[in-house]
């Protein structure tokens, strides 16, 4: 047998058994259509399963300045930010992110996954403890995994937990406590402000990830540290993401100068990749104003929220607690998650079925998301499917209850 035959060999019964536990996973080949619909094939459906929450995805504002930067600059940065590849574009959209949250400096990076890989690695002395939410995104955990620090997980959200476990670690090295700002699989805020009175009380570094709720939550969008009523001086480090609220593509990391200049010296995510083209940035400067100078966007995005959740409670949907765009329905077995989202699709909605690993075992959901884009009328032809779908045997479950 070849090398490559007896690769296959050795994967090919992985497959068959993650296919036959309903764990198989695979791209769909999607064509944007407009008002919240995505075109597959030769159908349009409504896609209730995007995070694009604020509709700036198919914002024109967005493409115009990114077609503009795209004649002006061309289609890459050629290079990483220390090389060639930080443009005046770059700066002045880390000085946008910086002076809308209220941090003095910002850092671009090309994807969110390497900002929370490169800032935790630059972070975590060797021996330090990482303390993080056992909820948080596979980014933190794999960051803190990689790091030369020691791994502690705690249970979701539990601040006593975590208070003992911050109060047996050493001071030294200080400790860094990771934390998502609002959950992308439950839709749940994290306690923030007990978060920010622990690092403080124990010497820790408090690390935020908004990529969920930047441009959502809190005064002018601010995102989840805002809505917690915090500030840079209680939340060091702020992690954000572009693709989401903001439509376009990328992240960055907000802070001190002193902390901007330390991960442009450390953060190997930052160093040793090409800078994001030209143009995406053009278009995220477009978004960052557009987010600020047009509240009305959040405003139809909660009463859509609000019209969700008081239609489940009517219905009686197993929906978790969640007052964010991310409304989780969850069903238990992934098999039951797979044939409701197979049959959605059918009735011309997309909204995927998320299984483990993503979500502990027992627990699997349709991730019902919403957006600005999205009508009143589309979110109710949604309940009425839900309604016509979704066992009598969930109905009236609590959404923390064991399910499944």
């Amino acid at each position: 047998m070849t090398p490559a035959g007896r690769l296959d060999a050795r994967l090919a019964p992985v497959l068959a058994q993650r296919r036959a536990d309903g764990l198989w996973r695979a791209c769909r080949a999607l064509a944007p259509a407009p008002a919240g619909t995505v075109r597959l094939g030769d159908r349009r459906v409504v896609s209730f399963c995007s995070n694009d929450y604020l509709g700036l995805a198919g914002e024109p504002r967005l493409a115009a300045a990114a077609a503009e930067e795209l004649a002006r600059s061309g289609t890459g940065s050629g290079s990483a930010h220390l090389i060639a590849g930080h443009r005046e574009v770059h700066e002045r959209l880390e000085q946008a992110l910086a002076a809308w949250l209220g941090y003095e400096r910002a850092l671009l990076f090309s994807t969110g996954y390497m900002a929370n890989l490169g800032v935790i690695n630059a972070l975590a002395e060797p021996g330090a403890a990482i303390f993080q939410d056992r909820l948080n995104h596979a980014s933190l955990l794999d960051g803190g995994w990689l790091s030369r620090g020691r791994m502690h997980r705690y249970p979701h959200a539990d601040t006593a937990a975590l208070a003992s476990a911050l109060a047996e670690a050493p001071a030294e090295p200080p400790a860094l406590l990771v934390t998502d700002g609002l959950f992308s699989m439950d839709g749940d805020l994290a306690p923030l402000p007990v978060l920010a009175r622990l690092a403080q009380a124990h010497g820790a570094t408090l690390l935020v990830d908004d990529a969920h709720g930047l441009g959502v939550l809190g005064p002018g969008g601010r995102g989840s540290v805002a809505a917690a009523g915090l500030d840079a001086a209680q939340v060091p480090v702020y992690v954000g993401t572009l693709g989401k609220a903001l439509g376009s593509f990328g992240a960055f990391v907000a802070g001190s100068a002193t902390l901007i200049d330390f991960l442009v010296q450390r953060a190997r995510t930052f160093i040793y990749t090409t800078a994001p083209p030209p143009a995406l940035a053009a278009a995220t400067l477009a978004a960052v104003a557009i987010c600020r100078g047009e509240p009305g966007r959040r405003r139809h995005l909660h009463r859509l929220v609000a019209q969700f959740r008081t239609g489940a409670a009517a219905l009686g949907l197993p929906v978790m607690p969640s007052d964010a765009p991310i409304q989780p329905l969850r069903v238990g077995e992934a098999t039951l998650a797979l044939e409701l989202s197979a049959r959605l699709l059918e009735a011309g909605f997309l909204v995927t079925a998320i299984r483990p690993p993503t979500v502990p075992p027992g627990t699997a959901r349709l991730r019902i998301t919403l957006s600005a884009a999205h009508t009143e009328t589309q979110v109710a032809d949604l309940l009425a499917q839900l309604d016509r779908l979704v066992p009598r045997s969930l109905r009236g479950v609590p959404a923390d209850a064991d399910v499944g």
